[in-house]
């Protein structure tokens, strides 16, 4: 059977390079799965692969999308098993890598299907968000869907806006939705590595990665993405805090911190999830040899 790889991880273990590393060594491409690097408008604050590292593996779903565009995880399964099954009869194996769980788990193992949420409640909900924030998805949510929101993570925008608009459409709770379906056999393995850093490490390199952003211009990235502050991928780590100082909330050093002090956050429910899902062989990022023996065994199957 073919095999699709898995790298899964926080932000900032290493996963693209190490993607690439057993891309080139496997000879095949890379799929990413990380929610935020498909819009090509959004690069300096999602850790995009630099110009360089993409000319060395064939890469999809990086710059697949324009922000101006609503994409959703169901969407993105679709469109990634109709590339994977096309890009299967070339390769035995393909690398699948990013730190968006929910992305990973359904290309893997599929996800549940929703009714289609209309422009209606899309804009219902926009309107919201402009006029409550975050709080108004926790509140709209607590009360569409109590047993939902009990388990949900509530600083996560996607999954808030997700869950709301899909209870507003149907007119039930978005948890009803969920396990309803038996999900389609997928035509692959998947074979599952985790980078794993110990937390003052994987704390300091993140620190250390913002530092960089700030230094190539997330600014000025975040400023010209100000007209496109409500769509829910710019409801994240390292935009919203600049949108906030843009507003005269915060100074430049406290938005800084706070970019840091929500990228360890975002890193801290990353690890939770990883740790709940999925059957993961875990490795640092150095551990080449010992990643590529493993490989190794399991492709051999």
């Amino acid at each position: 059977m073919k095999k699709l790889i898995v790298i899964g991880g926080a932000t900032a273990t290493g996963k693209t390079a190490l993607a690439i590393r057993v891309a080139q060594w496997l000879n095949t491409e890379i799929l990413s799965a990380d929610s935020r690097q498909f819009y090509r408008e959004m690069n300096i604050g999602t850790a995009k692969p630099s110009l360089s590292e993409l000319a060395l593996v064939p890469h999809h779903f990086i710059n697949s999308h324009t922000i101006s565009e609503n994409y959703s995880v169901g969407a993105f399964e679709k469109e990634a098993l109709e590339l994977l099954e096309l890009r299967f009869k070339q390769y035995d194996h393909i690398v699948l890598t990013g730190g968006s769980g929910l992305y990973i788990q359904a290309v893997c193992e599929g996800f549940d299907q929703f009714p289609d949420v209309s422009h209606n409640i899309k804009s219902q909900v926009e309107a919201g968000i402009r006029t409550g924030g975050i709080e108004w998805l926790q509140q709209t949510l607590e009360q569409l869907d109590p047993q939902y929101f009990s388990k949900v993570d509530r600083q996560n925008p996607a999954r808030l806006i997700r869950a709301v608009e899909v209870s507003m459409e149907a007119g039930k709770p978005y948890s009803t939705f969920l396990n309803q379906v038996e999900k389609r056999p997928r035509f692959f393995e998947s074979v599952y590595l985790l980078l794993d850093l110990p937390r003052p490490l994987l704390y300091e390199r993140i620190d250390k990665r913002v530092d960089e952003m700030i230094i190539a211009g997330l600014e000025e990235e975040a400023r010209s993405l100000i007209p496109y502050r409500n769509h829910p991928a710019l409801k994240t780590v390292g935009y919203e805090e600049f949108f906030d100082y843009f507003d005269g909330k915060m100074s430049l050093d406290h938005t800084i911190e706070k970019i840091k002090q929500h990228s360890r956050n975002y890193a801290k429910r990353q690890v939770t999830w990883f740790n709940k899902h999925g059957n993961w062989n875990r490795f640092l990022p150095d551990e080449w040899g010992k990643i590529q023996s493993f490989l190794t065994e399991k492709l051999l199957v």
